[in-house]
């Protein structure tokens, strides 16, 4: 419609048309790629055997995702990527926030790859518990692994199961043996019981401390301390040299009032600088040490053993308090017996007990 102030009768007053409103829809719209299919679960294989990289981080995220339908692929791939597992060196890394985890595995790292190989790093990173929300930011921590063709960094948000660990984590290195990766990093988040789980799926247990932080030992569990196949002193450089020393004092002295590892073998302490690679070499000569020794003594092979019939345990647990918690009829049974438990009506243990007969008869019911 044309603009009245444009006819005859207001001459010397034009009013342009204004600017042609661009369409609602994006006209390149159809241009996208579009987003491929799932690969099947043979084709993922294929991928992960002949170490393609894009096809091994697929996998991973099926691993990670709660959908079933992407569990059912999941856990297809694993399975037949089982036979080709097994054959690197697992590694669980730990020690308090700050300690330079990150970038002592940077360094780690690239000392293994030095002797050839592979590495793959599974960087566990703490979500948060309100929002569930993860910076991931392990990647940007390790800048000389992240861009070495040979390393393959995953990191994996904790989303709060097992203080950022679980089964998922053990899949996941399946999956990266089976692509040639034989060397294998796990990072805590150095926090809750994360540790414990990390221990259950690795050979070796590096403890990184630092120096000069007040009384050395205060606050390491005597858990972590019990577990740990190895204590390092990071930066121990600079003034912090002679610190670092009374540290790795009080640490073996700590040591020797804890009982014979199951391995026979007795944890060392050392001191090293991530920042400056100073000591590196002496470190990884440990490692290489320990598993010399309990490849020697068969230790090697009955710790793995003993992990595998652990996960089979875990898996099984974790299926059941799925199944119980899933039940339409026990969800309702359970809001029920809460409110009468938080109005002091009933008791826990009783609840408890009720949800549970409940829950059985319903299986037997139905069977």
């Amino acid at each position: 419609m044309e603009h009245p102030e444009n006819s005859i009768e207001y001459t010397g007053l034009t009013v342009n048309s204004g600017v042609a409103q661009p369409p609602s829809v994006n006209p390149y719209a159809h241009l996208r790629p579009k987003r491929k299919s799932l690969p099947s679960a043979s084709e993922l294989v294929e991928g992960i055997l002949k170490g393609d990289v894009t096809m091994l981080s697929r996998a991973v995220t099926l691993v990670e995702s709660l959908q079933e339908s992407h569990q059912a692929v999941a856990q297809e791939v694993i399975e037949k990527c089982l036979p080709y597992s097994g054959n690197s060196r697992r590694i669980g890394i730990t020690g308090v926030p700050g300690a330079g985890k990150s970038t002592s595995i940077d360094v780690f790292g690239l000392h293994v790859l030095k002797n050839g190989g592979k590495l793959a790093v599974l960087a566990i990173d703490p979500s948060s518990e309100r929002t569930k929300g993860s910076i991931l930011g392990d990647k940007t921590r390790m800048e000389k692994l992240a861009v070495h063709p040979d390393a393959f960094i995953r990191p994996s948000p904790s989303a709060g199961s097992l203080g950022g660990v679980a089964r998922k984590t053990r899949e996941t290195i399946v999956l990266c043996e089976a692509a040639g990766y034989n060397n294998i990093f796990v990072e805590t988040v150095g926090v809750g019981q994360s540790e414990t789980a990390v221990h259950s799926m690795v050979d070796f247990f590096l403890l990184i401390q630092l120096a000069g932080t007040g009384d050395e030992l205060q606050g390491i569990k005597r858990g972590i301390m019990e577990m740990a196949d190895g204590i390092v002193i990071n930066k121990a450089d600079g003034d912090n040299i002679d610190r670092a020393r009374l540290a790795q004092a009080q640490f073996r002295s700590a040591l020797r009032l804890f009982p014979p590892t199951e391995s026979g073998w007795t944890p060392e302490v050392l001191t090293y600088s991530g920042y400056y690679e100073i000591g590196i070499d002496q470190v990884w000569d440990m490692i290489d040490r320990y598993f010399a020794f309990v490849t020697a003594n068969g230790y090697f092979e009955h710790k793995r053993r003993n992990q595998a019939r652990y996960w089979m345990f875990e898996s099984i647990d974790e299926s059941l308090r799925n199944h119980f918690y899933r039940d339409p009829s026990v969800e309702t049974m359970l809001a029920d017996c809460e409110a009468r438990v938080l109005d002091n009506k009933l008791s826990s243990f009783i609840a408890a007990r009720d949800v549970l007969q409940f829950y059985f008869n319903n299986l037997k019911n139905n069977h």
